[in-house]
């Protein structure tokens, strides 16, 4: 699934016209964004969290050419399944 997708089922379920979904899954998107911007943490109770995880500078290579190049710190979103959405995925 992706966001047409959810929009088109969201307006399905809700009766929203495409506008009004779409609305609504770019604010939540936009929430959520602005959440781990300011190192914050996204909870959703049976589904998952979000967090973001920071990684140190290290050295690297270059797989074209071989050479030795300094990878920047940096930070990226992580995921973590929560336990319900596990077992509804694996049938139990």
């Amino acid at each position: 699934m992706n966001k047409s997708d959810l929009i088109v089922a969201l307006g399905a379920k809700k009766n929203l016209t495409e506008k009004q979904a779409t609305e609504i899954v770019d604010l939540m998107f936009e929430g959520f964004t602005n959440e781990l911007k300011n190192g914050g943490r996204i909870e959703i109770r049976g589904f998952g969290s979000f967090t973001v995880r920071k990684y140190k500078s290290y050295k690297g290579r270059n797989p074209r050419n071989g050479e030795q190049v300094d990878v920047k710190p940096k930070k990226a979103p992580f995921f973590k399944v929560g336990r319900e959405l596990k077992k509804r995925v694996d049938g139990r």
